[in-house]
C-alpha cells in the first residue's frame, strides 16, 4: 500500500498472479498436520494478505476447483472431505422429509435443523425459504411450518 501525505493507506492494485500466490499458501496451511478444518473468513483473509476481496476469492475458487476446500453455506470455506455430501443444504433438507415426515404434520424447527446438519441458522432459513416457494412447506406467524407436499423422488437414486 502506498502512504498519502499525511499518512494515509491508499489501495493499490494486487501485483498479477497474487491470488496464486495466497492460494499456494493456504495449499501449504491445508496440507499441514493439526490444520484447522475451517479456512479464516474472507475478511480475515484480507486483512492477513493485504489484497482486495475479488483476489481472495479468485484465490479460494482456485482451491475450490483443485478440490481441496468447499464452501459451507452460513459457515464459510472448509476443508474438504473425500466422500462428503456435497448436495445443497435444500436438498439434505428434501431427503430427510422424504424419510421421516408425512403431509399435514409440523415440521421441524428452525433450531433443530440448525442442529441436525450444523449448519446456520441463515442457511436454514435460505433452504426453509426454497422449499417454500416450490410449494413443500406452508408459513403461519407464530406457527410451526406444515408440510404441504413431499418432495418428488430423487432421479438419481
Amino acid at each position: 500500500m502506498a502512504l498519502k501525505d499525511e499518512g494515509e493507506r491508499v489501495a493499490e492494485p494486487s501485483p498479477r498472479g497474487t491470488y496464486l500466490v495466497i492460494a499456494d499458501a493456504l495449499r501449504t496451511t491445508l496440507n499441514e498436520d493439526g490444520a484447522p478444518e475451517r479456512l479464516p473468513s474472507e475478511n480475515e483473509l484480507i486483512a492477513q494478505y493485504d489484497v482486495s476481496r475479488g483476489t481472495i476469492r479468485r484465490a479460494l475458487r482456485a482451491l475450490k476447483e483443485e478440490g481441496l476446500i468447499e464452501a459451507q453455506h452460513g459457515a464459510g470455506w472448509r476443508r474438504a472431505v473425500p466422500g462428503s455430501d456435497r448436495r445443497t443444504l435444500a436438498e439434505r433438507i428434501e431427503d430427510m422429509m422424504r424419510a421421516e415426515t408425512t403431509v399435514g404434520e409440523p415440521f421441524l424447527s428452525e433450531a433443530k435443523l440448525c442442529e441436525r446438519f450444523n449448519v446456520s441458522r441463515v442457511a436454514v432459513r435460505d433452504a426453509l425459504a426454497q422449499l417454500q416457494g416450490r410449494g413443500l412447506l406452508e408459513s403461519q406467524p407464530g406457527k410451526p411450518r406444515i408440510v404441504r407436499a413431499l418432495p418428488p423422488p430423487r432421479s438419481d437414486s
